[in-house]
C-alpha cells in the first residue's frame, strides 16, 4: 500500500480536479487517490452570502479526518485514507453520486420553515431527505422516485445509502452527546467505489460543523455554520470548542492559520 505514504507534490504542481466552494481536489500521488484541500471560505445561501474565515479550512479539516478515522474503524465505508497536513487529506477517488443526503433529528433550518415546525422540537424518529445537487435550481429536495426515475441511483444504491446514513447518524449523535452537543442534523455525500469490477457506496465529502446542525446541550449555544448563517459571529470560536470537546485540540491550543495556500 504505497499510496498511504505519498510524496508530497507542491500545490502550485499539481492537476486540479475540481473546485467547489469550500474544497479543491488535485490529482492524488497514485492512480485513484485525490488530494483534498479545505479552503477558509464561507458560504451560505448557495454562495450568494460568502466571506474568507482564516483558519476555518485548518479545524474542519481536522474534525472531517477525526470523524471519518472513527466511521472507517468502526466498518462504516469512506473515501477517507490519512489527513496529510493543516489543509489537506488524501482520499480515494469516487463517482460522486449527485445527492445530498440530509438527516434530520431536531426540527431547524428548511424543515422547521416548510412544515412550520418551533425550531429544536424533537422529531418523533429520524428523518432521512434528498436534494439533487445543483448549484443553479438551488439543490431542490426530491424523493426516491426523482431519483430512481433519473437515473441519479438505483433502488439498491438507495437502499445502500439509507443504511450508511442511519450508522453514521447513529454514531455521531453518540460521540456528540458524549461531549455535551446535540446533533440536531447533518449533510452527507455518498460516492460509488470501483475496486476492479466491485463497486460499493461509501461517505464522500466532508463531515464537520460546515454540514451538521450542532448544539450545547445546556445553553442550546449553536457550533456550527448557522453562526455564519445568521450573523451571529464567533465562527472559528465556536469551531474551536468542537473540536476541543472531541479532544481534537488540547485546551491551551490555538487555530494555526496559514498553511498550504490556494495558488492564484
Amino acid at each position: 500500500m504505497d499510496f498511504l505514504k505519498p510524496r508530497y507534490t507542491p500545490m502550485n504542481r499539481r492537476r486540479r480536479i475540481y473546485e467547489g466552494k469550500a474544497k479543491v481536489l488535485y490529482e492524488g500521488p497514485e492512480p485513484g487517490t485525490l488530494i483534498q484541500h479545505f479552503k477558509d471560505d464561507a458560504t451560505a445561501f448557495n454562495a450568494k452570502k460568502h466571506e474568507v474565515i482564516d483558519g476555518k479550512g485548518v479545524l474542519n479539516n481536522r474534525i472531517s479526518e477525526f470523524l471519518f478515522q472513527h466511521l472507517n474503524d468502526i466498518g462504516v465505508p469512506t473515501h477517507f485514507i490519512r489527513r496529510l497536513n493543516m489543509r489537506e487529506q488524501l482520499i480515494r477517488e469516487v463517482e460522486i453520486i449527485p445527492l445530498e443526503v440530509v438527516v434530520r433529528n431536531v426540527a431547524a433550518g428548511s424543515l422547521a420553515t416548510r412544515l412550520g415546525l418551533e425550531e429544536g422540537t424533537q422529531l418523533p424518529r429520524s428523518i432521512i431527505e434528498f436534494y439533487y445537487k445543483n448549484d443553479a435550481l438551488n439543490d431542490p429536495m426530491v424523493s426516491e422516485e426523482h431519483i430512481t426515475a433519473f437515473g441519479w441511483a438505483t433502488p439498491q444504491e438507495i437502499d445502500d445509502i439509507m443504511a450508511l446514513a442511519i450508522r453514521v447518524n447513529d454514531f455521531l449523535s453518540g460521540l456528540f452527546l458524549g461531549v455535551g452537543i446535540r446533533l440536531v442534523d447533518f449533510k452527507m455525500e455518498t460516492g460509488r467505489l470501483w475496486e476492479g469490477d466491485l463497486m460499493r457506496i461509501v461517505v464522500a465529502d466532508e463531515i464537520s460543523p460546515d454540514s451538521c446542525r450542532l448544539w450545547d446541550i445546556k445553553s442550546a449555544d449553536k457550533l456550527d455554520k448557522d453562526r455564519f448563517r445568521k450573523d451571529l459571529g464567533g465562527l472559528i470560536e465556536a469551531y474551536t470548542e468542537v473540536a476541543k470537546r472531541l479532544g481534537i485540540m488540547s485546551e491551551n491550543e490555538k487555530v494555526q492559520t496559514g498553511g498550504p495556500r490556494l495558488v492564484q
